[in-house]
């Protein structure tokens, strides 16, 4: 059983480095040492569902990785990520982008002490993990992302003060924001500010068959799901300040 756990979990991070072929040997080992170390972690701290600890590299770093793909952070950006848990996405971003800066806060000291701990243990130097809630920051960051803490317009009277006016990237400073299902209605109230990518179409991967009404019901659980199913109703949200 071991050894077909583990068959699958090298498959899904391979399939990681297939998507940015452009990765440095460190970067590969540094992803490569994410699974062992959460699941470690998880043993210790419920993290991630245990359940779906063995799709770490598709369900939490690619899902993190999709953010890559909109936008490429320069040298010198500083990166929020709020409501980090434990570590997503901005444990995998600071890995992609080493000469970024990257600031990850959750209210829940625990995870943080994961987060920092995963971190050290990488050897990110970009990685400031810290406790707290985004309303009591007074940083100012070129971006802010997040995953599904809330629904977009609440989340942006979170952070709304805290993106900096000096511009330095391929797109406007904003949030960055992964959410799946429909989203049409958060994102109604800021008109043409937000623009809503569909993950899969980032990565270049054909949508699953459609499946009739009834064979809804019948849905796989999430840990049964594989890369097309899981991020098939995925999206990353960009919202410009």
């Amino acid at each position: 059983m071991e050894e077909v756990v583990s068959r699958s979990v090298q498959e899904d991070l391979e399939k990681v480095f297939s998507f940015f072929p452009a990765l440095s040997e460190e970067q590969k080992s540094q992803y490569a040492q994410l699974y062992p170390l959460y699941q470690d972690w998880n043993s210790k701290i419920n993290l991630i569902s245990r359940k779906d600890i063995d799709n770490l590299y598709i369900h939490h770093v690619l899902h993190s990785l999709a953010i890559a793909k909109v936008l490429k952070f320069e040298p010198g950006a500083r990166v929020l990520d709020v409501g980090t848990g434990g570590g997503f996405p901005g444990i995998p971003l600071s890995v992609m982008f080493p000469q970024a800066q990257f600031h990850l806060v959750d209210s829940i000291g625990k995870k943080i002490k994961v987060v920092q701990a995963v971190a050290d243990a990488l050897g990110l130097q970009n990685v400031q993990a810290e406790q707290c809630r985004a309303e009591t920051l007074t940083s100012r960051y070129d971006f802010i992302v997040s995953r599904a803490v809330t629904r977009l317009p609440e989340f942006y009277g979170w952070v709304r003060n805290l993106v900096s006016k000096e511009q330095h990237h391929a797109l406007p400073n904003g949030i960055l924001y992964l959410k799946g299902g429909d989203v049409r209605a958060e994102t109604a109230p800021f008109g043409r500010r937000v623009y809503v990518y569909d993950i899969l179409d980032l990565f270049g991967v054909p949508k699953p068959p459609k499946r009739r009404p009834e064979d809804m019901e019948e849905e796989k659980p999430v840990q049964e799901q594989g890369l097309a199913e899981y991020l098939e109703t995925k999206k990353v949200i960009y919202l410009s300040f």
